[in-house]
């Protein structure tokens, strides 16, 4: 497939590519390079983004519902107001990406790396953040009912306002180093 002169493929060098509100829906980018592109308001739904580069890439409003980012690089990437609802992003690494009002209802972060990543305000309603990293991430009025939120490394989080009924929290880390029991 070709969008917009790109080859749209697995392992695909998109590197700074421009596909602002491209319909990249199911498309496989298994491996691919989109390091700094611009995805604003891209679909990229159900899309295969596995082990991807995606650090710096601009997705803002982006639609990523159930698509498959497991161990991809997001690295500073902007995210404000992406949808992620359903997506994988198992073993991601999202360390300072900006996802603040995003929606990431029921995603799988697990082992995910959100070091200093701002989820100000994000929907992290049922998502699966067992394990994850969230040092010194922005979790400011973030919705995480019901999530999994087990042995994950909470140190130096922001949870002001966060809502966290129902949230596991069995072995997340604490700012004081202590485990939650």
């Amino acid at each position: 497939m070709e969008v917009n002169g790109y080859k749209i493929e697995p392992g695909a060098d998109l590197f700074r590519a421009n596909l602002a509100g491209a319909d990249l829906g199911g498309a496989n980018l298994y491996l691919a390079d989109l390091g700094g592109a611009n995805l604003y308001l891209a679909d990229l739904s159900g899309a295969n983004l596995t082990g991807a580069t995606v650090g710096g890439a601009n997705l803002g409003g982006a639609n990523l519902g159930g698509a498959d980012l497991g161990g991809a690089n997001l690295t500073g990437a902007n995210l404000v107001i992406a949808r992620l609802e359903g997506a994988d992003l198992g073993g991601a690494d999202l360390g300072g990406a900006d996802l603040g009002g995003a929606d990431l209802g029921g995603a799988n972060l697990g082992g995910a790396n959100l070091r200093d990543a701002k989820l100000w305000d994000a929907n992290l309603e049922r998502a699966n953040l067992w394990s994850a990293n969230l040092w010194s991430a922005n979790l400011r009025d973030a919705k995480l009912w019901d999530a999994n939120l087990e042995r994950a490394n909470l140190w130096s989080a922001n949870l002001s306002g966060a809502n966290l009924t129902g949230a596991n929290l069995t072995g997340a880390t604490m700012e004081d180093g202590s485990r939650h029991e």
